[in-house]
């Protein structure tokens, strides 16, 4: 037996049932939760290798007889592909669906000592709905007996699916279409093969399902700005793009919130004549400028003064900081992960926090 299988000890702040999280498909963990403590494993990888699944399996059982915690129940990801989704329903215990964003926000109130109510900035590449959606970009109400969506990023057009998180160009092209600009995408990405194919899907919606993610509405940033326009991973051109702030600058009139909704078309067609380095510093600052004052409208409108940030997209320091700061200039309270990463190895915790919560209010 591994004496290093866990990572990270939480102390809660009420008891819950023996509960395990079996974590995202994307930098696996697991987490096993009883009485006022969590145990969160290392992250086994992502789940697309036979030598990661076998870890993963491994690490589900071994981290039972070293915490001496034998679940009654098992939280587990929506999606119904993920290997770990699969292997919950198989286990023969109360299975419990934790949406992807939900179990975000989750860990951040686990690793705080937080049972909600608590707002949540929840932004990353990919999470699915409770409808088939790609969610993203989302604004949520936590607490111990589920969630509530109170917004989403604007949708986007993804032309080509899953494609588009490693060529952003495609992005970029979306947003061009957004603009009623779709017969300048083959002149923007002239030195593309394809671009004009890009452009005809997107113009007909062959293959272009939508959007909210914010990981997405990063790479179309760089997609106009030309950053990276081929990237080798996902995230790789919005951490290139993040290097280049200077100083963040912000567009007035760069956003709009509709019913929940936040656009920022206004700021994205200012990206389509700007370099990069300029580009990089408008971009973030009005970013951080309509977050400000997206959660600040769901802080007054709600009473909640909590706001948690969530999301691989808070690894980008700019936002994180920028944001803290300006909530906190609005007598609000950010909760960032410290301990646990804000990415995906935390969506064991925050799985196991929601569903012993659940356990309890049964």
């Amino acid at each position: 037996m591994r004496q290093d299988l866990i990572a990270l000890e939480f102390d809660l702040p009420r008891d819950v049932p023996p509960v395990l999280g079996v974590g995202a498909f994307l930098k696996n963990t697991v987490c096993v939760a009883s009485g006022k403590k969590a145990f969160v494993s290392h992250d086994v990888g992502n789940l697309d290798t036979v030598d990661a699944v076998y870890r993963f399996e491994e690490l589900v059982t071994q981290i039972s007889h070293q915490t001496g915690i034998e679940p009654v129940a098992v939280a587990h990801d929506l999606h119904p592909d993920f290997h770990s989704s699969r292997y919950a329903l198989a286990m023969g215990l109360q299975t419990i669906p934790v949406q992807h964003h939900h179990a975000h926000v989750a860990a951040i109130m686990a690793e705080h000592g937080l049972e909600g109510p608590i707002l949540g900035l929840s932004l990353d590449g990919f999470g699915l709905g409770p409808e088939n959606q790609s969610w993203g970009g989302e604004l949520l109400r936590v607490d111990a007996q589920g969630f509530e969506r109170l917004g989403h990023l604007a949708l986007l057009k993804q032309p080509g699916g899953d494609a588009a998180a490693r060529q952003p160009w495609r992005m970029g092209a979306a947003v061009l279409h957004a603009l009623g600009r779709n017969d300048e995408i083959s002149t923007k990405f002239a030195e593309i093969d394809g671009s004009g194919v890009i452009a005809t899907m997107l113009a007909r919606s062959v293959n272009c399902p939508e959007t909210s993610s914010a990981g997405r509405l990063f790479d179309a940033a760089c997609g106009l700005l030309g950053v990276k326009l081929v990237a080798e991973f996902e995230g790789e051109a919005p951490m290139l793009l993040e290097r280049m702030v200077t100083h963040p600058q912000i567009q007035p009139d760069g956003w709009r919130i509709d019913d929940g909704v936040l656009g920022l078309l206004p700021v994205m067609d200012s990206l389509t004549h700007m370099e990069a380095p300029a580009g990089a510093d408008l971009f973030h600052g009005t970013l951080v400028a309509a977050l400000t004052d997206w959660a600040e409208r769901a802080a007054q409108s709600s009473g909640i003064r909590d706001i948690a940030f969530c999301g691989g997209c808070f690894l980008n320091a700019v936002v994180r900081e920028g944001l803290a700061d300006a909530l906190e200039r609005k007598g609000l309270t950010p909760r960032v992960a410290t301990a646990i990463t804000p990415g995906d190895g935390a969506i064991s915790l925050g799985q196991a926090w929601a569903a012993g919560l659940k356990l309890n209010g049964e």
